[in-house]
């Protein structure tokens, strides 16, 4: 079987190593222009894969180069990119698709952000036969996981969807290849699609419930940050923890101390452990706190 890979990043580079260690035979592999493609390229160039870096898959030459690959199947392994619709029906057995929820709920591209900030306890990944629409073709497979208390997208990414999702891939070639993989319709009365968790959708409401403020500042770890407002500039949170038994006005500095700044929330209060101050990298909120001033009875702005 002739497998044509299309990914990005560490996730798309261990599909492809773990697709040549069973014995699949990679004929080529798309990637991106930047640096995501980077781990890609390092590892079909340890395999002796053919890279091919367009500047967009719909553009002709990309499918050029794509039909002259003959593909039996075509695997989609963490890409942003619009693949045109004659490209993903032209391999014979079709083309199949990573996505990080369990669809139809979560469509988008930033699944993981959603689920964490709405305070979702359960997702998993989805491999399903793309088509013209965004995250709607039917769908080969999928693996449910626990959502923890205190994860962020970064913990929920690389320690769970990562594994599951190649592991998820795996299968589904597996199952293509033996001529069992199904293909079953998406509920529409289930569906939900959010847009990208940009930092304009990442700003912090510190009158809202405790819990749902610090579900955005993991939903959006490490990216976008969640966004609040000090001194008239943008402050980026990070690494969060509730805090019991705290109260006080919403947006309030109630201590800094040597765990990070605690401020209070609609109904509780939250420990910040890290920040980045706009036009800044990532500190420790202590270390920031001492060179900027910053001190209890300060107030973060919405």
């Amino acid at each position: 079987m002739r497998i044509v890979l299309m990914g990005q990043g560490p996730f798309g580079a261990k599909v492809m190593e773990e697709l040549a260690a069973r014995g699949e035979a990679l004929v080529g592999t798309f990637t991106a222009t930047d640096r995501r493609g980077e781990p890609v390229v390092e590892a079909a160039g340890k395999l002796g894969v053919p890279v091919f870096r367009p500047a967009r898959l719909r553009a002709p030459e990309a499918y050029e180069s794509f039909t002259r690959l003959a593909p039996d199947l075509c695997v989609m392994a963490f890409v942003t990119d619009i693949l045109p619709e004659r490209m993903l029906a032209h391999p014979k057995l079709g083309t199949l698709q990573y996505h990080p929820s369990l669809l139809p709920r979560h469509r988008g591209g930033s699944a993981i952000n959603w689920a964490i900030i709405q305070g979702e306890s359960r997702t998993g990944v989805t491999i399903f036969w793309p088509d013209r629409g965004i995250d709607t073709g039917p769908i080969l497979l999928q693996k449910e996981a626990p959502i923890r208390p205190d994860d962020t997208v970064g913990s929920l990414y690389f320690n769970v969807l990562f594994p599951l999702g190649v592991e998820a891939l795996l299968e589904a070639v597996a199952l293509v290849k033996a001529g069992r993989a199904p293909r079953i319709p998406q509920d529409e009365s289930q569906a939900t699609h959010e847009p990208l968790c940009t930092e304009e959708r990442a700003a912090v409401d510190w009158s809202r419930p405790v819990q749902e403020v610090y579900d955005l500042i993991r939903g959006t770890d490490p990216q976008p940050g969640a966004v609040t407002r000090w001194r008239g500039s943008k402050l980026k949170l990070f690494a969060a923890e509730l805090v019991a038994g705290q109260r006080g006005v919403p947006g309030r500095v109630l201590a800094v101390d040597g765990p990070g700044i605690l401020v209070a929330a609609g109904d509780g209060a939250i420990r910040v452990k890290r920040v980045q101050p706009e036009g800044g990298v990532k500190v420790a909120a202590a270390e920031y706190a001492a060179t900027s001033g910053l001190k209890a009875g300060d107030r973060f702005g919405n």
